[in-house]
């Protein structure tokens, strides 16, 4: 298995703000805004989150429930948009889709899903971030790969199969996802690491320090993450991070200076058995 943490939802240079960790801590991941695809931020599979309100208050009235929104990864949109036969999926092409091609990634191997995320309160009547509150990496969700499609070279044989790809962001806007590296991870029907879930991917609804990847006291992009990510001696280290320098011995920890850019950063954990277990650890606790 190898295991693709990915960098997905608003971020410094697409929305340009922290996506809410709400009062009782609940995750909301804010996908970027586009102008090419069909999904809206009212779209959103939130139910009892006043994302309307939320998006105005915090983006000071730049977006709105009508801003269109790139849905991908589509992880548990609404009932009243999935189609028959409906799966969590991810859609990558580009130098991102390289990498992952060049990885290797394929059926088995997983994608954890995390980005920028803070603390928000409501207060005197509209929503804010908590003064102070740190700015985080936190994962916010998964898929176990069961189906890749390559969208472009074989698209009529990966709609014959799999209609309900057809309003995947990927898939329906061939106009626009013309590179013939467009790809599409679809999920299990039934996750291998929670039989209590129903698909192979979802979200992780609420903020727990086991999703979190920044280090306590560091900026965003510096994390702490279990000492079995320390890169071994003959062994690939996290893929962009084979530099030395950018990680750090930490007791029962290892401190990682993340790379600034990219979206998908792969481990085999062929050479790093231990990221199984807490793998399952990840999806049991907080699927």
């Amino acid at each position: 298995m190898k295991l693709v943490l990915s960098r997905k939802g608003f971020d410094s240079g697409y929305g340009g703000m922290p996506s809410p960790i709400l009062p009782d801590g609940r995750l909301v991941p804010l996908p970027i805004p586009t102008g090419h695809d069909r999904f809206t931020f009212a779209d959103l599979n939130l139910p009892d989150v006043d994302v309307g309100g939320l998006l105005g208050d915090l983006s000071r009235d730049v977006f709105c429930l009508q801003t269109v929104i790139h849905l991908d990864p589509d992880l548990d949109r609404g009932s009243d948009t999935r189609l028959a036969g409906w799966r969590p999926a991810l859609g990558q092409t580009g130098n991102s889709q390289s990498h992952l091609r060049d990885m290797g990634i394929g059926v088995e191997d997983v994608f954890l899903f995390f980005g920028w995320f803070r603390e928000t309160e409501y207060k005197s009547g509209a929503w804010c971030y908590v003064k102070g509150a740190p700015h985080l990496h936190v994962m916010f969700g998964w898929i176990e790969v069961a189906d890749v499609l390559p969208i472009v070279l074989e698209r009529e044989r990966c709609l014959s199969e799999f209609p309900w790809i057809s309003n995947h962001p990927h898939v329906s806007r061939p106009d626009h996802y013309t590179d013939p590296r467009n790809t599409l991870y679809i999920a299990a029907n039934q996750s291998h690491f929670n039989p209590n879930v129903g698909y192979g991917g979802g979200r992780f609804l609420k903020y727990d320090d086991r999703l979190r990847l920044t280090k306590p006291g560091r900026s965003r992009s510096v994390w702490s993450l279990p000492a079995w990510f320390t890169p071994k001696a003959g062994q690939a280290a996290l893929s962009y991070h084979p530099r030395p320098d950018q990680w750090e011995q930490d007791g029962d920890r290892v401190t990682l200076r993340s790379t600034a850019k990219g979206q998908e950063f792969v481990m085999d954990c062929a050479a790093y058995p231990e990221g199984e277990e807490w793998l399952v650890g990840l999806i049991q606790q907080n699927a």
